[in-house]
C-alpha cells in the first residue's frame, strides 16, 4: 500500500490546520437543532411549564457546554485517550448500573434510562456508545495481530455484549441495536477476515427476534409497525402521527414554526420524533438538505479515519463517526415507519443535553485527529487493509 506524506515548500512536513469544514457543519447543525427544538416544543413548553422557551433554553445551555467540551478535545491530543480506555469502560458500567438504583434512576414512560442528581439528568447509554468505541479502538490498535481469530476479538465482544445487556435491561432496544451494529462495524474495520466476521454476525442477527419476543411491549410495537391503523389510539398512534406530519409537509413544507402535529398530537416532538416536525415544516426538499449535511459529517469523519496513519486514530475516528451515522440512520428509519418505533434521539438536533454534549465532544476528537494529518506520520489510504498503519 502506498503512503503519502504532506510537505511544505521548505521540505518540512506541513502543519495540518484540521478539518474546519467538519467543525463548521457541526456548529451549524447545533444551531439548527436549537431552532427546531424551539419550533417543536414552544407550545408544549408554554402549556406544560408556562414558558415557550423552556426546552430551547436547556438546549442552548447544552450547546454552550458542548461547545466548550468540543473546543477542549479539539486541542487535547487524541493519543492520550488511549490511557483512558479501561476507565471509560468502568465509568460507563457504573453509570449504567446506577440507573437501577432506587432514588438515583429516573423513570419515564415505563423505562428507566436516566440517572438524576438534583436538576441534572444523565443518560448513561449515550456515554456507553463512545466509551465502547474508544475501548475497541485501543484494543485493536494494540492487538492488531489477533483480529483474525474469534479469540482475538473476544475482549471487544465481551465489553460490547456487557453494554448491550445493561442497556436492554433499562429497557432501551434502540441504543442496544446501535451498540451491536457499532461492535460489528469496528470488528470489520479492524481488519478481521470474513470467516471470523461471519461467525460473529450470525449470532447477532439471530438474537434480534429473541429480544423482540422476550418483551410483550416489543411485540405490540412490531404489530403496530406492520399495521399501525389496527391500534390508532394505542401502539400505532405515534407512528401514525409521524406519518401525518411527513405527509403534510409535502415537497416544500408548511413553513418554519407552522407544524400542526407539535400541538400535542405527536408525542416527543422535540426529541425522538423531531425529524417528523422538520419534515412537516421544511418538506421533502428541506429533509434532503438536512441529510446531505449529515452525510457530509459522516464523509468528513471517515475521510479523517482514512487519512490517519496510526491504528488507534484510524479506528477511533471511524468508531466515533459510525456512532453518529448509525444513530441518524436508525432515527430516520423509525420516524418514517421503515423499522418498528423505538426511542432514539437525532444527534446534534434532538432535545437532550447528554446526547448533544457527548456528540459534540466526539466531533472535537475527530477534529484533533484531522490536525495530526501530515504532521507526525504518513497519510495512509485504504480501510481494512491497514498493515502499514503504525501501532499506537
Amino acid at each position: 500500500m502506498k503512503t503519502l506524506t504532506v510537505f511544505s515548500k521548505g521540505g518540512r512536513r506541513a502543519e495540518a490546520r484540521g478539518d474546519i469544514p467538519l467543525l463548521a457543519c457541526v456548529c451549524l447543525m447545533v444551531c439548527f437543532g436549537c431552532l427546531m427544538v424551539y419550533s417543536a416544543s414552544c407550545y408544549v413548553g408554554k402549556v406544560q411549564y408556562g414558558d415557550a422557551f423552556f426546552f430551547v433554553k436547556k438546549q442552548i445551555l447544552g450547546a454552550v457546554a458542548g461547545g466548550a467540551v468540543m473546543v477542549f478535545f479539539c486541542f487535547f491530543p487524541y493519543r492520550r485517550l488511549y490511557k483512558f480506555r479501561y476507565a471509560a469502560v468502568i465509568i460507563s458500567v457504573v453509570l449504567l448500573l446506577l440507573v437501577f438504583v432506587p432514588g438515583v434512576g429516573v423513570t419515564n414512560y415505563g423505562a428507566t434510562r436516566w440517572i438524576g442528581f438534583g436538576p441534572l439528568t444523565i443518560q448513561p447509554s449515550e456515554v456507553a456508545k463512545y466509551s465502547f468505541a474508544l475501548f475497541a479502538a485501543a484494543y485493536f490498535a494494540k492487538n492488531y495481530k489477533k483480529v483474525a481469530t474469534v479469540r482475538g476479538v473476544l475482549p471487544v465482544l465481551g465489553v460490547g455484549v456487557l453494554f448491550c445487556v445493561l442497556v436492554i435491561l433499562e429497557p432501551n432496544m434502540s441504543i442496544t441495536m446501535c451498540i451491536g451494529i457499532l461492535m460489528l462495524a469496528i470488528v470489520f474495520l479492524s481488519g478481521t477476515n470474513l470467516k471470523t466476521f461471519a461467525f460473529l454476525l450470525i449470532p447477532c442477527v439471530l438474537v434480534v427476534p429473541v429480544l423482540i419476543i422476550a418483551e410483550p411491549y416489543r411485540l405490540k410495537r412490531l404489530s403496530a409497525f406492520l399495521d399501525p391503523w389496527s391500534s390508532p389510539q394505542g401502539e400505532g398512534y405515534q407512528l401514525i402521527q409521524s406519518l401525518y406530519a411527513l405527509g403534510n409537509g409535502g415537497l416544500f413544507g408548511t413553513g418554519l414554526f407552522n407544524s400542526t402535529q407539535k400541538y400535542r398530537f405527536l408525542p416527543f416532538a422535540e426529541s425522538d420524533f423531531i425529524l417528523s416536525v422538520m419534515g412537516e415544516e421544511l418538506g421533502f426538499i428541506g429533509l434532503l438538505f438536512f441529510f446531505a449535511a449529515c452525510a457530509f459529517i459522516v464523509w468528513r469523519g471517515l475521510r479523517i479515519a482514512r487519512r490517519c496513519g496510526d491504528r488507534f486514530g484510524y479506528l477511533l475516528a471511524a468508531g466515533f463517526t459510525l456512532v453518529y451515522g448509525i444513530q441518524v440512520v436508525v432515527n430516520a428509519l423509525v420516524v418514517s415507519g421503515t423499522i418498528p418505533p423505538t426511542g432514539l434521539p437525532l444527534p446534534l438536533v434532538s432535545s437532550g443535553n447528554t446526547s448533544l454534549i457527548i456528540t459534540m465532544a466526539s466531533m472535537g476528537v475527530l477534529f484533533n485527529i484531522s490536525r495530526s494529518e501530515g504532521v507526525e506520520k504518513p497519510v495512509v489510504t485504504g480501510f481494512v487493509n491497514n498493515k502499514n498503519l503504525r501501532p499506537v
